[in-house]
């Protein structure tokens, strides 16, 4: 924990995305875990993805308006079935640009949710200058809703681990898989999830393959003695600060 809750307060995951659909591809199975778990999990859609991520729906003749609630009820459908609440900031994408407003409801956001745990953007990704705006405004918002002369309601949070999702080109972003996390039990939830995202169909088999590709790394770094199944499914993390231990494991 990194904070005094009551015994029996949840924990609580605060996902903190740039665009409607990255928390589904990214960290659906980090999600689904947890809720699965009985866990709180908040999830910060900084922008609907309606410029740069709804390609599909701009050449089917839609508006922005229309976009916007396409993506939406693509997006809370997906939330659902995971098992998170989902928090839309509408901030606009393409560009994602930092406001002190933006920030003022980020820090608000953590300060509500009190999370024990983040999960946020890598700080690099060439194809997507979203990504690492909304990476540097998750981390500014964690230390200002920790400053207790911080302008914002809510109680102070503590310093809650970070974790990194993978982004959609890894080796391009400077991304090591560092944690790789067994998704096989809630898979079949997170590719029902996935498939509510419509607008970006294409992605699909993309991350099913990829999920397999780190499921594989995962058996390969546990050893051959786990029991584990024959067809294990991962994602993959990083982490950008240090871990907190009592032992070496």
């Amino acid at each position: 924990m990194t904070h005094a809750h009551a015994p029996t307060t949840p924990r609580s995951t605060l996902v903190v995305t740039a665009h409607a659909g990255d928390f589904v591809w990214r960290a659906g199975g980090a999600i689904a875990l947890s809720a699965a778990r009985g866990e709180k999990v908040t999830i910060a859609c900084l922008t609907f993805g309606e410029r740069g991520e709804s390609a599909r729906a701009w050449r089917e003749g839609k508006d922005l308006a229309q976009i916007k609630a396409l993506r939406r009820d693509e997006a809370e459908r997906a939330a659902a079935i995971l098992g998170a609440e989902v928090r839309f900031l509408d901030a606009g994408d393409y560009p994602l640009l930092p406001t002190p407003e933006l920030t003022d409801r980020l820090v608000a956001l953590y300060r509500e949710a009190q999370p024990d745990v983040v999960l946020t953007h890598p700080a690099d990704d060439p194809y997507n200058g979203d990504h690492p705006a909304a990476h540097r405004m998750a981390l500014e918002a964690r230390i200002l809703a920790q400053a207790i002369g911080y302008p914002a309601d809510g109680e102070v949070i503590g310093a809650p681990p970070v974790f990194y999702f993978e982004p959609h080109q890894p080796e391009m972003s400077g991304f090591r898989p560092e944690v790789l996390l067994d998704i096989t039990e809630v898979w079949e939830t997170k590719r029902k999830a996935m498939e509510c995202l419509a607008a970006q169909r294409h992605l699909w088999d993309y991350y099913t393959d990829l999920a397999v590709r780190r499921g594989v790394q995962l058996r390969r770094n546990a050893g051959p003695n786990l029991g584990l199944a024959h067809r294990t499914l991962a994602e993959a993390y990083m982490r950008p600060y240090p871990q907190i231990a009592k032992e070496l494991a």
